[in-house]
């Protein structure tokens, strides 16, 4: 009986010795998988699941995936196939083979890694070549659009016109994004090969999203030296340049202001912007706002949401952009003051009166701690604007009795009436006055 006792001990000290072995190993797995997520290291984010049932369809890719977070999916395999023909085209284009490209991407496979904030299930090769296929066809398309000759009939049959402005839209979502290194470091293959013909690849990227370099920034700029991926591109094009930017104090909110028709009905004058920065809205004294052009369509919310996106994962305290969209929030409420920036040539309105709706939208379930210090004195400089009673008084004036000619018209012709009305009085209470002198 003792010898089966001291078996039975022996057996359970060595199970536990097993199981506390084995959790030792997984926590060290999960130790080495925390330290990839490291804040300094993430760029590459799924957007939080508050954001993404507001509108799923502004964060997910429709007719092409990129990078591992949508990779797979069913829905997206017209240029999966396809992927694999420009890989080929690229090969042949830098003058490479397959092994060394492979090489390339495996030796920054843990670095591509970090970049994303989820942990990536597909083993080492499928991840290699989840990312090689992407990168080469991006580049490879990118190409094609600066050399226009370059596209063949294939081409034309595969990716008709519909798929090629959905794709610029994919191609900006923040799930759908590869780090920009690796780009560069495939794209400097087809450099070695012809440094005269190909551009750096910044220019390449410049060329294809020109529409949205507004305020035509130069691709030597510093700003762009530091680009995590498309989204973050589009988030500089979006900004002022860095010495204009303002700063922002923890805590300093604005409070919500009164929406355009409002303000207009105080006296507030809406003026057209020369400024190509859609962030460049200022505020003059005499009662004068001025804000930059833009447009308001089926591809803005797709914009605005992923920026955003963006700037709540990775930029929380320089959430420029995000202050841009929540003061356009505290000036349109209904389709009036999408209708009143639309007259002053101010907004141009592409989705009819829901422009309204979805710019109110945009702010849900958005969380940030302070709004930058010019936007926060801009709405002071509006709240006493309207508070002022002169402001309204004039405005009251302005609207009901010279705002057309018609009724500077008739306010004169009652200013005149008034003044021949008592003219007459004064003139009967004079002849009255000599006759009661008279009398007495």
């Amino acid at each position: 009986m003792g010898q089966s006792y001291g078996t039975y001990f022996q057996r359970n000290e060595n199970a536990s010795a097993d199981q506390g072995e084995r959790l030792v190993i997984r926590i060290k797995g999960l130790l080495e998988s925390s330290r990839r997520h490291l804040p300094g290291e993430c760029c590459i984010y799924k957007v939080p699941r508050h954001l993404r049932k507001l509108n799923k369809q502004a964060y997910t890719p429709q007719v092409i995936s990129i990078g591992p977070f949508h990779h797979g999916n069913k829905k997206l395999q017209i240029l999966e196939k396809y992927k694999l023909r420009y890989l080929k085209d690229f090969m042949r284009r830098a003058n490479t083979n397959l092994e060394n490209l492979v090489r390339i991407v495996r030796g920054s496979e843990e670095r591509i890694r970090q970049c994303y904030a989820e942990t990536i299930e597909p083993d080492s090769d499928e991840f290699v070549k989840m990312i090689l296929l992407d990168a080469t066809f991006i580049i490879e398309y990118f190409l094609r659009n600066m050399f226009t000759v370059q596209w063949t009939d294939e081409d034309r049959t595969v990716i008709k016109p519909w798929i090629t402005a959905r794709m610029q839209l994919d191609f900006l979502l923040l799930e759908n994004q590869l780090p920009f290194f690796i780009l560069k470091d495939l794209y400097q293959l087809v450099l070695v090969t012809n440094r005269i013909m190909y551009r750096p690849f910044i220019e390449v990227v410049f060329r294809y999203f020109h529409f949205l370099n507004t305020q035509k920034k130069s691709s030597d700029s510093d700003q762009f030296n530091g680009i995590i991926h498309f989204v973050d591109l589009f988030r500089i094009f979006y900004l002022p340049p860095p010495e204009t930017l303002s700063e922002r104090q923890p805590g300093s909110m604005a409070e919500k202001i009164c929406c355009a028709t409002q303000l207009a009905e105080a006296g507030l004058t809406f003026k057209k912007s020369k400024s190509q920065c859609y962030l460049d809205i200022k505020y003059h004294e005499g009662g004068v706002l001025e804000i930059p052009p833009f447009t308001i369509d089926n591809t803005t919310e797709i914009f605005a949401r992923n920026l955003m996106a963006l700037e709540q994962c990775h930029y929380p305290t320089q959430a420029y952009i995000t202050d841009y969209f929540f003061l356009l929030d505290f000036l349109i409420d209904t389709g009036k003051d999408v209708a009143l920036l639309a007259d002053k040539k101010i907004l141009v309105n592409g989705m009819g009166d829901d422009n309204a709706t979805f710019i109110n939208n945009l702010g849900t379930n958005v969380q940030y701690s302070s709004m930058n210090s010019e936007y926060c004195r801009l709405c002071r400089d509006l709240a006493e604007f309207r508070d002022d009673s002169w402001h309204r008084w004039k405005a009251i004036f302005k609207r009901d009795y010279v705002s057309t000619p018609w009724k500077i018209v008739a306010t004169i012709a009652a200013i005149l009436l008034l003044a021949l009305t008592l003219t007459q009085a004064v003139c009967s209470l004079i002849s009255v006055l000599p006759s009661k002198r008279r009398n007495l």
